[in-house]
């Protein structure tokens, strides 16, 4: 990896020519890829400090906003001041190992400088990593202090839940260092070749969203921590290949059907008494009796004596909630969810501070809502109802018995602050804070005294305001307002915002669509559209935010430009996703048609000139248009794609399409039987060290299309992986995408 009220683009864009104007300038894409950004100074990584008295950031550099410094904001003084300048901790070229690398292609962090940071519980430090090593920054001294100086990588490192220690890892095993005593302890050293301790695997990282494999009791007394042993995964021998060099990697994958990892799970006593290490005395779980699964998600109760992890059958069809007993290791499991499909992942469990209840959120009645129970599994109450989505549980005030949540009960397209009672007997009808049109993206202090929002529109930018607990706004951020500073005031006079509406599918459900007219749009002409499609499990398109700057060039350049959002994406329901269910490539393609057969009704689309292009399963996305429906589109660009479902990994591919052997859903599924569909123009590119969406997904459609003497261009790129990250590799494919679409589609 669609009601009928129209906005109309000419109304709004004849209220911003009302206001004063600075010269108009002609929106590029090396604009697009330059600093400052067209969006305005970002905040990153935003955070609070445990105490509530400060907001910490990453912000990139004027001259390079892909560059990034530690910043913080006193929320007492109303300053913003920036605590480290990442040069003067390391101001050579950072070298990452492969294994940060990877990890950073998984957490989708590009950029240089710091990159990320944690808080002390106490609120006078902050850690982050630069150049392999640990940095330790005391807001008192205001100095960065090195924990780790060895020629290895550590890598994920945190903070204790008291600040007392750092633990990470280095070389696959994990590590703890007392801040009080400067000294360092050896939890494992068996770690080696395919064994590795306390790190998470390649589909828990890229699939599940686990990218840790240890957690701190919150007493920092144990540590629970994941053994994996990669033996059982089947290596896949590819070629990373850069401008100068070929790389062979042999990289251990799990292609579809085929085995995983071998994991448990123990929990061990930190100590440092002197022992050289204290693996032997890890209690160990014995997971391998629960079958073929996967560790989703592990996390301690407050009174530290308990922890819970959960576990995910291979098909992905039951998730069991486990509770442990870190005095006799005692596993019972408390909750289980199941469906006929496929269950999601969450990160919403949250266990109260008296120990004896937790939230947790189910899709049992067809869409995302929260429960309430006993630490025993009983059900007390269910906490949110009704046709829509909760997006993520964000605060919870247990002395007023008040939770907080983000969810899309106004609209789909929308993301709102809601409130309720744990007590509450009208789920169905919780409390909405926020009022502005448009994604409220909210992160709350810790004791529930205000919260951060991150509002965004099609109409505005990203700002950020701070705001008290019933929505009332304290003070601005970042209020990005457009005025003759701001980077975008330029390109503002000529903007264009795109119309919203809906379709219905052929089953009946609603399908959202957005279009964006072109720039001097004239109805009595006739203009090429491009569609701009992801159309995957996970994600969402079609959305009241700021939006996509391809899509902003392309519409300036004088496309239509439509998205709808497919049976199969997210944020709509089980109902919404279900389709999709071992039947990949057949509901999706159906509902672009369906958005193509409503351009054709358009006078002022041309039906002979609509182009596709999307990049990961919309790379996918663009081929299957491209095979299955070319009397629709006339020309396609396909980034990064899927072509064969059983190249891809085990537990995003078998989610949805079941099991390789069961069936013919994958030949179905895979866009090889109908390249004979071909007709338009096609271009597909790549990265030539992808190791998400391996390179041979394109390669061996060029040699199928090659064999049947079917044209097509192709673009690869050297040693670039699946984000294709890099400013003018970013230039480069936009530049690409539009000169393709102007020599087919322009002509």
């Amino acid at each position: 990896m669609l009601r009928f009220s129209l906005l109309s683009a000419s109304v709004i864009l004849a209220s911003v020519v009302m206001q004063p104007q600075v010269e108009s300038k002609e929106l590029s894409i090396e604009r697009i890829f330059s600093s400052p950004s067209l969006s305005g100074d970002s905040m990153r990584a935003l955070r609070f400090s445990p105490d509530g008295q400060r907001l910490t950031y990453l912000k990139g550099r004027a001259d390079d906003a892909s560059h990034y410094d530690l910043w913080s904001y006193n929320l007492a003084t109303e300053k913003h001041q920036r605590l480290v300048n990442a040069d003067d901790v390391f101001a050579g070229e950072e070298v990452l190992s492969d294994e940060e690398k990877a990890r950073r292609e998984r957490l989708r962090l590009s950029g240089s400088g710091i990159v990320s940071y944690q808080w002390s519980a106490q609120s006078d430090a902050l850690l982050f990593p630069l150049a392999g090593d640990v940095y330790y920054y005391s807001l008192e001294t205001g100095k960065a202090r090195q924990i780790t100086h060895t020629e290895a990588f550590e890598t994920d490192a945190k903070l204790s839940p008291q600040g007392h220690y750092v633990s990470y890892i280095r070389e696959q095993n994990l590590y703890v260092y007392s801040l009080e005593t400067g000294t360092e302890q050896a939890i494992t050293r068996s770690g080696k070749d395919t064994i590795k301790y306390g790190m998470a695997e390649f589909v828990a990282q890229e699939e599940i969203d686990r990218m840790t494999g240890y957690w701190w009791s919150p007493n920092e007394r144990k540590i629970a921590l994941t053994r994996v042993d990669e033996s059982p995964v089947d290596i896949a021998v590819r070629s990373e290949i850069y401008a100068d060099h070929i790389d062979m990697i042999e990289q251990r994958y799990p292609f579809a059907g085929t085995p995983n990892v071998d994991i448990d799970l123990g929990v061990v006593d930190v100590d440092f008494s002197g022992a050289d290490n204290l693996e032997s005395g890890i209690k160990w779980l014995g997971l391998d009796e629960l079958g073929d699964g996967y560790l989703a998600r592990v996390k301690w109760l407050k009174d530290s004596q308990r922890f819970s992890y959960q576990w995910q059958s291979r098909d992905q069809q039951r998730l069991d909630l486990h509770m442990v007993d870190v005095n006799d290791t005692a596993d019972n499991v408390i909750l289980t969810e199941t469906s006929d499909s496929w269950v999601n992942l969450n990160d919403d469990l949250y266990f109260l501070d008296d120990n004896k209840h937790f939230i947790w959120a189910s899709e049992r009645s067809g869409y995302k809502h929260l429960y309430l129970y006993r630490v025993d599994g009983g059900l007390i109450r269910q906490l949110t109802s009704g046709d829509w989505q909760v997006d993520e549980l964000a605060a919870i005030d247990e002395k007023t018995g008040v939770f907080y949540f983000t969810g899309r009960e106004k609209s789909p397209l929308e993301l709102h602050l809601y409130r309720n009672q744990l007590n509450t007997t009208s789920p169905a009808t919780p409390s909405r804070i926020t009022e502005q049109e448009g994604m409220h993206h909210i992160q709350f202090a810790a004791d529930g005294s205000s919260y951060v929002d991150t509002f965004e529109s099609y109409k505005q930018p990203p700002q950020i305001s701070l705001n008290g607990p019933t929505g009332k706004r304290l003070t601005w951020l970042k209020e990005n307002k457009i005025d003759d500073q701001h980077p975008l005031k330029p390109y503002w006079r000529d903007w264009l915002y795109p119309e919203f509406g809906t379709l219905e599918a052929e089953d009946g459900q609603t399908l959202y669509y957005q279009l964006t007219k072109p720039a001097n749009f004239d109805s009595s002409k006739q203009y090429p559209v491009m569609v701009y499609v992801y159309g995957g499990p996970g994600a969402q398109v079609v959305t009241k935010g700021w939006g996509n700057y391809l899509v902003q060039y392309m519409a300036q350049q004088g496309y239509v430009v439509f998205s709808v959002d497919n049976r199969g994406s997210f944020n709509r329901g089980k109902a919404f996703e279900a389709p999709i269910y071992k039947n990949m490539g057949t509901p999706e393609i159906a509902d672009q048609i369906r958005g193509v057969e409503f351009l054709r009704t358009l006078d002022y689309v041309d039906p002979e000139r609509i182009g596709i292009h999307g990049h990961s399963y919309g790379g996918y996305m663009t081929l299957m248009a491209m095979f299955k429906a070319s009397n629709y589109f006339a020309a396609g660009v396909s980034g990064a794609p899927v072509t064969d479902w059983r190249l891809y990994d085990t537990h995003y591919t078998e989610r949805y399409m079941g099991m390789p052997q069961q069936g013919d859903a994958y030949e179905k599924a895979s866009v090889f039987p109908y390249t004979d569909g071909l007709s338009g123009d096609l271009m597909i590119y790549h990265g030539m060290a992808d190791d998400n969406v391996l390179f041979t997904h394109s390669t061996k459609l060029y040699k199928q299309l090659q064999d049947n003497a079917q044209p097509f261009q192709m673009m690869n790129y050297p040693g670039k992986k699946h984000s294709l990250n890099g400013k003018n590799t970013r230039i480069h494919r936009y530049q690409l995408i539009a000169n393709f679409f102007q020599q087919t589609l322009k002509q």
